[in-house]
């Protein structure tokens, strides 16, 4: 089967298409054949050696799929061959970039009849990512302002629109561009300011009357993440999610305690551990889009053969909502 694989650690052109054998399953296990693969920061600190934890190499990325069953392994029980579904991939076997990929029965979802598969495939990872930076870990509260970086980008549109549909009674909204900036007004964002202008952090700090704010999502690293904890209110939050610019920030602990802030990582796997947190969570996901209270956008559609190219978008900050490879 065709797939997308690299054997050293590098920039976009290191991902070579080759052929490898198609996976068999074993106890737990389904074999997918993908028809929409979702493509997320993840994947390229993988390729960079960059990830939370040591990536093997040769390594096939992605950890994002939906398709169709076509096999099962003999302790699978709750579903069959020609379901279709939708997963994050958890083990070093799967193979998340290629035409087939094993997946552990244990964390798939059906997809409802009628749901575009792009639609699905753009869900779990960027909508489990914002659901659970909300609600668990940043503790949303009724009534609390919440401050959301990359706000055009694939967790950012979901966390503005989740900020809201949890109660959240301010939202502000970050991004680069006019463009961004407006697709995250028409998704809910109370309030947008261009982050790439020296003052941002004044900004938000005007828009919340000097008060700050409650919680706040941040994965760009270094200068945002120093200004961003400036901008937290008393007894505020922030979670952080990635280092997109590659730079590590420096933060003082004691600067914390004055006002009761608090700086909580936040890594997905972790959570798909806690299989009562992952399943009821993504089935409220799929609640939300099925009864439009949540929109998905999805920001291009490209053939495997271009996973570099994708890369490059991804990286280059050229695009908005979910990136998505097809087989």
């Amino acid at each position: 089967m065709k797939a997308i694989q690299f054997t050293e650690y590098g920039g976009p052109d290191v991902l070579k298409i080759v052929e490898i054998d198609k996976p068999s399953p074993r106890g737990y296990e389904v074999v997918i054949k993908i028809e929409a693969i979702g493509v997320n920061y993840a994947d390229t600190a993988r390729r960079e050696g960059q990830y939370v934890v040591k990536t093997p190499l040769p390594y096939v990325p992605g950890s994002e799929v939906a398709g169709t069953i076509t096999e099962v392994g003999k302790d699978v029980k709750d579903f069959s061959i020609g379901d279709k579904v939708v997963t994050l991939l958890g083990s070093n076997r799967a193979t998340g970039y290629a035409e087939y990929t094993i997946a552990d029965a244990r964390g798939l979802l059906l997809i409802p009849d009628g749901m575009n598969i792009h639609q699905a495939v753009a869900l779990p990872l960027q909508g489990l990512s914002a659901y659970h930076i909300l609600k668990t870990m940043g503790r949303l509260e009724e009534g609390e302002t919440v401050l959301v970086h990359a706000a055009a980008g694939g967790v950012g549109t979901i966390a503005v629109q989740l900020a809201k549909l949890f109660g959240a009674k301010k939202v502000i909204a970050t991004a680069s561009t006019d463009d961004k900036l407006a697709l995250a007004k028409e998704l809910g964002a109370d309030i947008c300011i261009n982050y790439t202008h020296d003052n941002w952090e004044q900004q938000v700090l005007e828009a919340t009357n000097s008060k700050g704010v409650d919680v706040a999502l941040e994965m760009a690293g270094g200068e945002i993440f120093r200004k961003t904890v400036e901008c937290l209110a008393p007894f505020g939050r922030l979670i952080i999610y990635g280092v997109a610019s590659g730079e590590q920030a420096r933060l003082y602990p004691s600067s914390l305690m004055a006002d009761n802030k608090t700086v909580t990582g936040f890594f997905l796997p972790g959570i798909m551990k806690k299989q009562e947190l992952y399943r009821k969570s993504l089935q409220d996901l799929l609640t939300f889009l099925n009864k439009g209270e949540l929109t998905l956008m999805i920001g291009g559609i490209f053939s495997l053969e271009e996973a570099s190219k994708v890369h490059e978008l991804l990286q280059g900050r050229k695009t908005t909502g979910k990136l998505i490879l097809k087989p």
